[in-house]
């Protein structure tokens, strides 16, 4: 058959190809389409053989990954996966550039390998995946009809590569943890913790100490740093706890002045002070068999720390310029992010209200203490923005996010959650159907007179460095990584965040 003959019925492969990428982004379970794709990948190349293979750097390239034949019966995918060229692979993956070559049989990089020689492998194409320390490769071997492959399909095999690569990293990572374990789930089991993000080692520390502390009826004292998520984690265990049934009342201790404060809290009578003209309700009386939270405790002045302290021992408390007690009902968390015990020695906090509200603790972790949630954090705030302003489903590209995996977020997840809200709506603007590092860090020009922020000068000195490292090495991963004092892995990161490609 000609090839104008065959050209409506490539046109269609092609875009079913592009269809299949496209519905990647939108199922739970890739493995099925992912082998579709590379069907369909290698019927519009009209490559005799494809592969397709993922795997953690960390682990090295034949540790247990995803791997996928095409062209093949299932008791031949074995032995072609073992005649492959791992010389062509492994150059793909080194110069993280597309190889492609008309015989291999007869290439002078790759004639003397064994299996090139063993198997008389002919035209190769071979495309990198690139996903932070999640890599891979996409690999045809020998055509159809006579002759190498097109830089049509060279162009094809990277657009697929591009778009598989996002997915990797929840394809290995779900493979890991259903090999592994995931640590937080046999918490989530005893819990109702649909909205909490995260798998790692620190949350599951966070999530067995809610199990300990939600059912029981005391006070519990979260501490962490600013933006770690302690007012989510004070609703999670109000949401667990037996008065999940009543209110969650909240209030920050630092949001107001100490004179108003106090009403705020306790509330007030008529005449009480200027804007008393009639009673006002405190938060401790919303918060009537249900939950308070305090957050920011360590802010409140030493009077209202009196007031608190007779609620905490007695449950009872006075209004503002009342004079009859009133009995309250309540569990109070409270949250603070400064060290309360040093607050005690500097006399601005009560040592017995500090043992009264550390009964129970929870510690929220820093953002740097739980990197490998990042990617999850990032993927989740973009599903949710997209939702909140009915923009069409945007994914992170796996440079965005290798750049928020290696960013620095003093704010932790708050400071990383505004961020991926305001990149979303950027690449909204440019009309893109990804988010980007350029949208998480715009590098905006920075004026005479104006300093970079602390983000922006950090990822300016690191991409220097780097840059500088990689052309001294002439781009040798593993030295530039050793003089670096890096791993590989995260090199790869670092690469990918910035935008690095080799000249």
């Amino acid at each position: 058959m000609a090839d104008d003959d065959l050209e409506p019925t490539r046109l269609a492969q092609e875009r079913d190809l592009y269809r299949q990428l496209l519905a990647l982004g939108e199922k739970d379970e890739l493995e099925p389409f992912v082998a579709e794709a590379l069907g369909l990948i290698a019927k519009v190349s009209r490559a005799r053989r494809g592969y397709i293979e993922l795997f953690d750097e960390r682990e090295g390239p034949r540790a247990e990954g995803f791997w996928q034949v095409h062209g093949c019966s299932a008791e031949e995918a074995g032995s072609f996966r073992a005649g492959i060229s791992q010389g062509v692979i492994a150059n793909t993956i080194a110069t993280r550039t597309t190889v492609r070559s008309v015989s291999a049989i007869d290439d002078a990089r790759f004639r003397d390998r064994s299996s090139v020689r063993l198997n008389q492998i002919q035209a190769v194409l071979c495309a990198p995946i690139l996903a932070g320390s999640y890599s891979g490769v996409l690999y045809l071997q020998d055509r159809e009809v006579a002759g190498p492959f097109t830089e049509e399909d060279r162009l094809r095999a990277e657009s697929f590569a591009r778009q598989v690569a996002p997915f990797a990293e929840r394809l290995l990572l779900r493979r890991r943890l259903s090999k592994a374990g995931d640590p937080t789930q046999p918490h989530r089991q005893k819990l109702h913790a649909e909205d909490v993000i995260g798998c790692g080692e620190a949350m599951a520390r966070v999530l067995r100490d809610v199990v300990l502390a939600a059912p029981i009826d005391v006070g519990v004292l979260m501490t962490g740093p600013t933006g770690t998520g302690k007012t989510m984690i004070a609703r999670l265990l109000h949401k667990n706890s037996s008065r999940c049934d009543g209110p969650f009342v909240e209030l920050n201790c630092a949001a107001l002045p100490e004179n108003l404060l106090e009403s705020e809290l306790f509330g007030a009578m008529p005449g009480a002070h200027s804007a008393a003209t009639r009673r006002i309700e405190g938060k401790v009386a919303a918060a009537e068999r249900g939950t308070l939270f305090l957050d920011e405790v360590g802010e409140l002045g030493l009077g209202v720390q009196a007031k608190l302290l007779q609620l905490l021992q007695d449950k009872e408390y006075y209004p503002l310029g009342g004079t009859k007690l009133v009995r309250a009902n309540i569990r109070l968390i409270a949250a603070t992010n400064v060290d309360l015990k040093a607050a005690v020695t500097r006399r601005v906090f009560r040592e017995d209200l500090y043992y009264r509200l550390n009964i129970l603790t929870v510690r929220m972790p820093a953002l740097s203490e739980r990197t490998e949630d990042i990617a999850e954090l990032v993927h989740y705030t973009c599903v949710r923005v997209c939702e909140q302003y009915g923009f069409a489903r945007l994914t992170a590209s796996p440079a965005a996010i290798n750049a928020a995996q290696t960013a620095v977020w003093p704010g932790n997840v708050r400071q990383l959650q505004h961020t991926v809200e305001t990149a979303v709506i950027r690449a909204r603007g440019e009309g893109s159907q990804q988010l980007e590092p350029r949208h998480l860090f715009p590098d905006a020009p920075v004026a005479d007179n104006e300093r970079p922020s602390y983000q922006e000068a950090t990822r300016q000195f690191q991409t220097q460095l780097v840059r500088r490292l990689l052309e001294e090495t002439e781009w040798n991963i593993s030295e530039a990584a050793r003089r670096l004092d890096l791993t590989r892995p995260y090199l790869h990161k670092l690469i990918s965040s910035f935008g690095l490609v080799r000249s």
